[in-house]
């Protein structure tokens, strides 16, 4: 999204404000002191004595420690975090069965970049925190206090009970995060609000994913969210809604009131309501049994599902002992993880930077690939960073991918072929995956994400080639031109999004796709016209490209914006681009103009308005065709 400037004394990019501000009015939010990471050069972090197997950078907890003790090592990790955007530290926090913090002291934190906080119980509600955990604005100068970088953390399995706090922080649970910030598995008690409107500034946040939660106690406060998925979570009620906020199978969701004038004052909040989810599966994640030893929890698909899996009693799946797990550290080689996935061993990377001077080859059904802590690889030669030829049941969760130096094909690729497996009751799964081109370090691939398998779900994936950092911003640094490619018939994906890549930023050639929420912005620093063309007269490349050989393919809340930096009149033709079918169906769709210049002509096929600096959007198609 676009990010704030970071001379001080400046604020975010121009028309935002207006935009925004015009959907969040009578919201009735208050304005408090802000509270702020120091930009001062980050302590470092102490080993961790509880990680055991795995490794320095866990930190687990248990409720015979002191408070005291927890919450310093804590506040040490986030104060180190919070500025530490680029850095290479990768932490995962976990808190064993119990309950920590009380109503009359609270345990409260916050989460910077690369820290994973979790539960080790089943379920949820074994592990409380009474208090709260948050992320807040990060302030760049005077009124320039924004959650738009607030990327790479997450909270998963944990319950919180709300309390603590003062003045305008008072009994809140603040998620002030844009994308590649998932909740999973989350059970909050009390107030909810995610955006940190306690600094008076512009609090602008962009995107955010939800899933199998539950919120009670208190309506969760989206403010200036310019969009959102909830999927599979109970709702006592959400505020507003700005340009696209998607909920499928969420009881408590507002009702479906996506408009044509959604996004303009007075128009409807732009919603889509979902009352089921067509397929899904939870993302694998670690806890302690009985006797205290390590297990993976692996959830079993749904379909047709709503609402949490775990409310009823114990989600269904299935548990792996740690031991038939790989674990891995960046100082395992890559022909050792390669032995072990080809002897039948799951593989667990614990957080850390990888150099991957070959590609990992995912040769067995059913293999399950988990990071922990935002554990990031890096191809090293110009190599495919992993792929997974292989049938159904492979599940990829909690990894950054990075380019490297030399550019690579592609970084992910899944399945063999686009009619290479069936695999609709044991599929494949992507959840929790992130792909970046540039931004930590220079580099550059072809494509960020192939996925060739049928019946594949991808659940929360972000690939994003960046805007700010190392190489971002240079039309002719960190150079890729697609961010995903999927081939697979029946692919079900939640949460896409894709940005600024150079070409084809989606290209969806499988039969019967579905995709649940979809975000895009354009390139920013396009040089010419000339240097962006689809076609010898089609201005630009769409967001979402589905060629003319599909036949079916449904999409529901998918939105594309643009901002063209350069000085230089750009378009784009049209954001999403489809054959004429009646059975190619997009629901809910629109296009907006941040700032900048030229602008995005069409939302899709010609059809929809234009936003530009003239009309500014949001753009609404409520269905096409």
């Amino acid at each position: 999204m676009i990010r704030p400037h970071r001379t001080p004394g400046r604020v975010s990019r121009a028309g935002r404000a207006a935009l925004i501000a015009s959907m969040v009015v009578g919201l009735g939010l208050v304005s408090g002191p802000a509270l702020g990471a120091s930009a001062s050069a980050p302590p470092l972090v102490a080993p961790s004595t509880s990680g055991g197997v795995l490794g320095p950078n866990v930190y687990v907890f248990d409720p015979s420690m002191p408070q005291s003790s927890i919450q310093t090592t804590l506040d040490d990790v986030a104060n180190q975090q919070i500025p530490n955007q680029f850095g290479t530290q990768r932490y995962a926090v976990y808190f064993a069965p119990g309950t920590y913090g009380s109503a009359a002291d609270p345990l409260i934190f916050q989460v910077g970049y690369y820290t994973a906080v979790a539960g080790l119980g089943q379920n949820p509600g074994q592990v409380v925190i009474n208090g709260s955990i948050d992320t807040y604005n990060q302030c760049f100068g005077p009124n320039n206090c924004v959650a738009l970088d607030n990327f790479w953390r997450s909270i998963s399995n944990l319950t919180i009970n709300v309390a603590g706090g003062s003045g305008c922080f008072a009994a809140t649970e603040f998620w002030a995060a844009s994308q590649a910030a998932p909740l999973r598995r989350v059970n909050v008690n009390g107030k909810v609000s995610l955006m940190d409107y306690c600094d008076g500034s512009p609090d602008y946040a962009s995107g955010g994913f939800i899933a199998d939660s539950q919120f009670t106690g208190s309506t969760v406060i989206n403010g200036s969210q310019q969009q959102y998925i909830t999927r599979n979570t109970n709702l006592d009620g959400w505020t507003n809604g700005v340009w696209n906020q998607v909920f499928c199978g969420d009881p408590g969701a507002p009702a479906q009131s996506f408009a044509a004038n959604s996004g303009h004052n007075g128009g409807p909040a732009p919603y889509t309501t979902l009352g089921t989810c067509p397929v899904t599966e939870e993302a694998p994640y670690l806890y302690l049994d009985s006797s205290g030893q390590y297990q993976v929890f692996v959830p079993s698909p749904q379909w047709q599902s709503s609402g949490p899996t775990w409310t009823s009693g114990n989600t269904p799946g299935t548990s792996l002992p740690l031991s038939s797990f790989d674990v891995v550290n960046p100082s395992t080689t890559i022909d050792q993880i390669n032995k072990a996935l080809a002897a039948g061993e799951n593989l667990l990377f614990t957080p850390g930077v990888y150099n991957v001077t070959r590609t990992i080859h995912v040769v067995r059904p059913d293999t399950k690939i988990v990071g922990l802590g935002f554990a990031t690889l890096i191809p090293a030669y110009g190599n495919t960073t992993m792929d997974a030829n292989v049938g159904d049941g492979v599940a990829i969760s909690g990894l950054i991918f990075d380019a490297g130096p030399v550019t690579s094909p592609v970084l992910l690729r899944i399945g063999h072929n686009s009619n290479g497996f069936d695999a609709a009751a044991d599929p494949v799964t992507v959840s929790d995956v992130f792909f970046r081109i540039g931004g930590a370090e220079v580099g550059s691939t072809v494509a960020g994400f192939i996925d060739n398998s049928d019946h594949s779900i991808i659940d929360d994936l972000w690939s994003w080639r960046a805007d700010h950092g190392a190489g971002g911003g240079n039309w002719n640094s960190d150079t890729a031109d697609t961010g995903v490619i999927v081939n697979g018939d029946d692919v079900t994906a939640y949460g896409l999004a894709v940005e600024h890549y150079q070409k084809y930023e989606t290209v969806w050639n499988g039969q019967d796709g579905t995709v649940i929420f979809f975000q895009n912005e354009n390139p920013y620093e396009v040089p010419s016209q000339a240097a962006w063309m689809a076609g010898p007269t089609q201005k630009g490349y769409p967001a979402f490209y589905i060629p003319n050989d599909v036949k079916s393919f449904q999409g529901y809340g998918m939105g594309s914006y643009s901002f063209f930096d350069q000085g230089v009149d750009i378009h784009n033709a049209m954001a999403f681009q489809a054959p004429d079918n009646p059975a190619v169906q997009f629901h809910d769709t629109l296009t907006v103009f941040l700032t900048g210049s030229g602008g995005i002509d069409s939302v899709i096929n010609g059809t929809g308005p234009a936003a530009n600096a003239a009309t500014g959007g949001p753009a609404n198609v409520v269905a096409y065709p």
